[in-house]
């Protein structure tokens, strides 16, 4: 599908946008990227850079000229925090930049967009929660979080369904992700490259918020960038589809799983309660993108964790 094609991959300098360009250069596309205040990390000549902010209509304009295909990876993140001291920080540039970039894909006459939403948009459940369980509940310290993506999927929506001229749009809500080239700055870091950095850096104690029972769906980011492929190809509705392993992982085990590959064994771990922490718990169905794309989760976690540390280790 993308060999050949102008595929354009906003936030081409951040975790899934980065893995996502090298994949889509692989496969033979025309890519072409966005960054913004970080420089690229993937060097390859194939790839146009547009130093752009999505923050502005003229800047969305100009890099969706002449593009087949548009993977909205470009988003203000944030840590736990910062969700819960500035939440607010994360909603206009991000609802500002989705509409934007859908308004300039949909006059340049884009064939399909795909933009990444989160499990946030889900109400607290002790379930695995499927794609039509969104409820407009959310667990509070998602809420800003949490309606922004809503919001942006409701204009994907109107894209692709409420108007006479449609654009097709496809959403994803991906699990926790990690891997390569991911976040694992304090401010903004979420948990598991926190930890995988205090284990790296040897920090003593090995400092982990909370109590370190929160439950998570993790998906290495090979396994979800294959995701957002196969979606962008064979979605051609209006329909969100989770990106997710199925499994479960407690914090406590996957930090000892990153002690025992790192080979820190003498390690003294210190659970602090007054820390700001996020949903004790957050399981997710991944069976619409199995029937629907024939998608599954293959990297084994203890494998991830194994490229990821080894990658930080190298790298930063």
């Amino acid at each position: 599908m993308f060999e050949g094609k102008s595929v354009l991959v906003t936030g081409g300098a951040g975790f899934v946008g980065a893995n996502l360009v090298r994949r889509l250069v692989d496969l033979g596309a025309r890519v072409r990227a966005t960054v913004h205040a970080k420089d690229p990390v993937i060097a390859d000549d194939r790839i146009e850079y547009v130093r752009c902010d999505l923050t502005k209509a003229e800047d969305c304009a100009g890099v969706c000229a002449d593009v087949d295909y548009v993977f909205l990876c470009a988003a203000v993140t944030a840590g736990a925090h910062m969700m819960e001291t500035k939440p607010l920080f994360l909603l206009t540039p991000n609802v500002t930049m989705s509409v934007l970039m859908l308004e300039a894909a949909y006059a340049a006459g884009v064939k399909k967009v795909l933009f990444i939403s989160s499990s946030t948009v889900y109400p607290v459940t002790d379930y695995p929660v499927k794609e039509t369980d969104v409820t407009g509940q959310f667990y509070e310290k998602y809420f800003v979080a949490g309606w922004l993506k809503r919001f942006c999927e409701a204009a994907c929506e109107m894209y692709a369904t409420k108007i006479k001229r449609p654009m097709t749009t496809v959403v994803v809500r991906p699990a926790n992700i990690y891997g390569p080239y991911d976040d694992f700055e304090w401010e903004t870091s979420h948990v598991l490259p926190a930890l995988i950095r205090r284990v790296v850096e040897r920090h003593d104690p090995i400092q982990v918020w909370g109590d370190g029972r929160d439950i998570k769906d993790l998906i290495y980011v090979e396994d979800f960038v294959g995701g957002l492929l196969l979606a962008m190809e064979k979605i051609d509705r209006f329909e969100p589809i989770n990106l997710a392993t199925g499994r479960e992982h407690c914090l406590r085990d996957a930090l000892d799983l990153i002690l025992k590959l790192d080979g820190y064994t003498e390690a003294r771990i210190e659970y602090d309660l007054t820390k700001p922490t996020m949903i004790p718990k957050r399981l997710i169905d991944p069976s619409r993108a199995k029937h629907l794309l024939g998608f599954e989760a293959t990297t084994p976690f203890e494998t991830g964790l194994r490229r990821t540390i080894d990658w930080y280790r190298s790298t930063l």
